[in-house]
């Protein structure tokens, strides 16, 4: 066996397998053989067929088979006792001449592999970054606090119609009469809201149904019928409102806190403010960490300065995807992918100079702080730790879920150790700053 290795384009080499019949024939032989006990060919008992026609039958393909494995296999030891680091894979070359497995004995593969730039990134507190805190301010405060009030809140009577209250209301257009019918003000635009604005309980309107609603389901469903019964019926309406409900926060009492916080760790509405105050903290530093990760992968690239074998890393997304996507298609969305590829190459980097690791431990409390965000979203804001727990482990069994877990934690982990190398300043800023900043970046 021989393999030569040649430079193509920049950090691309042709690789090229010479493999002959010593080096791939007793492969070749032992497949035959096992095909010669499998074989089912009329006229033969299983297993007394003769070695000639299997030969025969089998003998080309199998040629083709074991020759290709012996040069692919004898590939990855070159690399690996030569210590080339390649990003990728390797794949077949477009160079590549035609086989004659039938007559020839001695076969030539060629392979190609894109080889990986070496990472020379030297960290000091020469090297400047700023992690931006953004200020919880009054408005924020109060938004949040409305928002989370309004998980305990409750519709209550109000004499008239001021912005987005919900309507029990009569339609009749002398043909039908619905009774009951519910028309919520909540989902319509400031200017669909105007003519219902200042009306009160027993005030009549005209209505169009058709320009209430924007959509047959939601005509059908305030007129309490099917969708395809709406062709016959007159848009048109007289609307009497029977009542004006609006949605209204808890009363900060005793009974509201005992049902917010079972655990008793909030009793006042001084102690609702830190406590609130305290939630939007950790949501922004969510965003002030997730915008300094950016930051300090933009840095890092930047200054490591890579040139990744893009053309080879086309050829390659190509291939392993198997036509699924035309090579148009990966033009198009390679500036984005050889970012994020080179931004995991440099993390991988790190995480060996490092020698970064990430617990089961850890990825187990990532799981529940997932756990809990889901929780949350289902408005579940305290969800008992089993329900926590075994939400959690099931993500972890997912793999593909797992997976997301442990690379942002490794990521974490990265910008940890960057973030201990560096001189990092921290400057507060409005949330108005931040957004125009995170455009930015």
């Amino acid at each position: 066996m021989k393999i030569t290795r040649e430079q193509r384009e920049q950090n691309v080499s042709l690789l090229k397998v010479l493999v002959d019949e010593k080096d791939y024939g007793e492969a070749v032989d032992k497949m035959l053989r096992d095909y010669k006990r499998k074989a089912n060919i009329p006229g033969f008992r299983p297993g007394m067929v003769p070695m000639g026609m299997i030969r025969k039958m089998y003998g080309k393909s199998a040629v083709a088979e074991q020759s290709y494995r012996t040069a692919s296999n004898a590939v990855f030891e070159y690399l690996q006792k030569e210590g080339i680091d390649y990003v990728g894979d390797v794949i077949p070359s477009d160079e590549q001449g035609d086989f004659d497995f039938e007559h020839n004995t001695e076969h030539e593969f060629m392979f190609e592999i894109g080889e990986a730039p070496e990472v020379k990134v030297e960290l000091s507190d020469k090297d400047k970054l700023t992690y931006y805190k953004i200020k919880v301010d009054e408005k924020m405060h109060e938004a949040y606090k409305d928002n989370y009030l309004r998980r305990y809140g409750r519709l209550v009577d109000v004499e008239a119609v001021e912005k987005d209250e919900a309507l029990t209301v009569v339609l009749d257009n002398g043909d039908m009469r619905i009774e009951d019918a519910y028309v919520g003000l909540i989902s319509m635009s400031d200017e669909e809201r105007k003519p219902f604005v200042g009306k009160k309980v027993g005030d009549k309107m005209e209505v169009d149904v058709n320009e209430l609603y924007k959509t047959p389901s939601q005509r059908a469903a305030v007129l309490q019928v099917k969708e395809d019964e709406l062709a016959g019926i007159n848009p048109k309406f007289e609307m009497e409102i029977k009542q004006i409900r609006r949605f209204s926060n808890p009363e900060l009492n005793e009974e509201f806190f005992k049902m917010a916080f079972p655990a008793g760790n909030v009793k006042s509405e001084a102690e609702l403010d830190a406590f609130i105050d305290g939630e939007i903290e950790t949501e922004l530093k969510r965003e002030s960490d997730y915008m300094f990760t950016i930051r300090v992968r933009n840095f890092l690239m930047e200054k490591a300065g890579l040139k990744m074998p893009e053309e080879f890393l086309k050829r390659w997304l190509y291939v392993i995807n198997e036509g699924k996507f035309s090579k148009e298609e990966i033009k198009k969305d390679f500036a984005g992918f050889v970012k994020m590829f080179t931004w995991n190459y440099l993390q991988k980097h790190f995480i060996k100079e490092g020698s970064l690791s990430v617990s089961s431990e850890e990825a187990e409390a990532e799981a529940k702080e997932f756990a809990r965000a889901q929780f949350m979203q289902y408005g579940m804001p305290s969800a008992p730790d089993e329900m926590v727990g075994n939400f959690a482990k099931q993500v972890l069994a997912n793999k593909e879920q797992a997976q997301k877990i442990y690379e942002k934690l490794y990521e974490l982990k990265v910008v940890d150790y960057v973030k201990s190398k560096v001189k990092v300043s921290t400057k507060t800023v409005t949330s108005e700053e931040f957004a125009k900043l995170a455009q930015e970046e």
